[in-house]
């Protein structure tokens, strides 16, 4: 026998998820036949500097960083 579960009605006061309704546009512009070039996520091809290197490794160091 399976349980109904039903949401909160809260839950239809929440705006709609950002990045759901980015995702919704790009997929109708690229329907279209549009192209998209998407700058959200990517694969450098330049190593990190050393500074951002040497800040995160003091940062990790930091007792005070070592919980939630």
């Amino acid at each position: 026998m399976a349980i109904a579960i039903r949401k909160a009605t809260r839950l239809d006061k929440l705006p709609p998820y950002l990045f759901a309704e980015i995702d919704k546009k790009k997929r109708e512009v690229a329907a279209r036949g549009i192209d998209i070039i998407s700058l959200g996520i990517g694969d450098p091809d330049l190593p990190t500097p050393a500074h951002i290197i040497k800040a995160l490794q003091e940062a990790a160091a930091r007792p005070a960083n070592h919980r939630y």
